[in-house]
């Protein structure tokens, strides 16, 4: 539909609604925002990148795009893991960092409208300041935006007490691909007032519009918490432990699961003070204040129930958040290892034994390393697989671990993905989990809010991307 078109032609229609600056045509600048953190998806070249600052310049942006037949790729930080902000060929890439304003935070109804180029963790220390809490917390949460934890539905550490960015998305803004603005949901804490258009477009993935605003919820800031760590000699003992700790009654604030080659990962990136020669790590915490020195005793001893060979409690904040910084750099010691395709499945927690059995078989099988972490809590867990940088043989036996991965999950009763969402990596792994009819009235469902398909096409549902590529490359 752009054939004939010119980056340059595209960027002066665009410059009549944006600043200058605003549009992007040097090719070195355009390449920076061609992938996520998915390498192994494909990734086209854009036309151009946008960087809008105000809802009127996306408007203009998917106006212009829609009279040109142009394909829009929203993105955010670009720190996903599925794909789902890589450009195609010929597209407008829509960056929203430069959206970044905290338009408000509401100590009585307990509420933030911010934008969605805000960073997670600028949003959190804003609201910390005035007494509350914003739960969602990716472990990317230093760099990743609330607008792509919204077109995801990111979990984070905290989930398995509080829930996931979903849950906290009272209302959004969105501009469709005809430039025509759509406000969904509202700020009050209860309303049933037609379909549930909200969490619609929560972790739609930027296939029905471009998120301009969001509303969520707050609660009140968490007592003081404490946290602990018990070291396993295997993965399938910590598992143990953590299905002992959910059937306790003990509501942890986070339930973290590390296996070793994790933890010796994470040490080989920097020096943590973690037990290198374990088979396994559990980390657990309870925010409830005086209560939680009750509550971390009682995992405890679920932990030495099932085998642990040390359990110990952080000493002070520091000791706790050092803890909680290993857990957060897990992603970039595990890619130090070489080229990391990361999992996303969340099975039954009573099956996260099996799970753990069954990944640890598929690495054999394919004769790699894969590393088994995540938030066992709920049962979402994220293995790892890692493949030699260069080595073409390897990657294609990540990519036949990365499918086997996804078929055990759902083997489990489970599903493809728990919070990074399908982008490019899953498409035709989805039409496994949702069926046919499931997967006919999702499109049907894009059609009415896109009609021409133009939103980030080729991403979430199975087929045929518009380069003609189909799967992972």
């Amino acid at each position: 539909m752009t054939i004939g078109l010119s980056g340059g032609d595209l960027a002066a229609a665009l410059r009549q609604g944006l600043p200058h600056d605003a549009v992007l045509e040097n090719p070195a600048s355009i390449d920076a925002y061609r992938f996520d953190q998915a390498r192994l998806c494909p990734a086209g070249v854009p036309l151009t990148v946008v960087t809008p600052r105000t809802t009127e310049q996306v408007q203009h942006v998917l106006r212009t795009a829609s009279a040109r037949g142009v394909p829009v790729v929203p993105q955010g930080a670009r720190t996903g893991l599925s794909g789902a902000a890589n450009a195609l060929d010929g597209c407008i890439v829509v960056s929203m960092t430069r959206m970044d304003r905290i338009l408000s935070i509401d100590a009585v109804d307990h509420v933030a409208v911010v934008q969605p180029g805000v960073v997670n963790a600028d949003l959190s220390r804003a609201v910390l300041a005035q007494g509350l809490f914003y739960p969602p917390d990716p472990s990317s949460w230093e760099l990743s935006t609330v607008g792509g934890n919204v077109a995801t539905n990111a979990g984070g550490l905290c989930c398995v007490k509080y829930g996931v960015t979903g849950d906290f998305v009272r209302a959004l803004e969105l501009v469709l691909p005809g430039g025509e603005v759509l406000r969904t949901g509202r700020r009050t804490a209860k309303g049933v007032a037609g379909y549930d258009l909200t969490r619609l477009v929560v972790g739609s993935e930027g296939t029905l519009g471009v998120i301009t605003e969001v509303t969520v919820a707050l609660r009140p800031a968490p007592e003081p918490s404490l946290t602990i760590a018990a070291v396993f000699p295997d993965a399938a003992s910590a598992m143990t432990a953590v299905a002992a700790i959910m059937s306790s009654g003990v509501q942890p604030a986070m339930l973290e699961f590390l296996d070793g080659t994790t933890i010796r990962a994470l040490q080989q990136y920097r020096d943590l003070g973690l037990p290198a020669g374990a088979g396994a790590l559990v980390l657990a915490r309870s925010d409830r204040g005086e209560l939680a020195s009750a509550d971390v005793a009682r995992m405890g001893a679920s932990c030495r129930a099932a085998g642990a060979i040390e359990v110990a409690e952080a000493g002070d904040a520091a000791e706790s958040e050092m803890l909680m910084e290993a857990r957060r750099l897990v992603t970039a010691a595990l890619e130090n290892l070489g080229v990391a395709l990361f999992e996303d499945v969340a099975v039954p927690r009573a099956r996260l034994v099996e799970l753990v059995a069954g990944v640890e078989q598929i690495a054999a099988e394919h004769r790699l390393v894969i590393a088994c972490t995540g938030h066992a809590g709920d049962g979402n867990m994220h293995p790892v697989i890692i493949a030699p940088r260069g080595d073409a043989a390897a990657a294609e036996r990540a990519r036949s671990a990365f499918e086997a991965v996804m078929r055990l999950g759902l083997s489990l009763g489970g599903t493809i993905t728990g919070e990074h969402g399908v982008g490019l990596l899953k498409r035709q792994a989805l039409a496994q989990e949702l069926g046919p009819l499931g997967i006919a009235l999702q499109r049907q469902i894009k059609s009415v809010f896109d009609p021409a398909g133009l939103m980030n096409p080729g991403k979430v549902l199975p087929g045929l991307d518009p380069a003609g590529q189909d799967g992972v490359t």
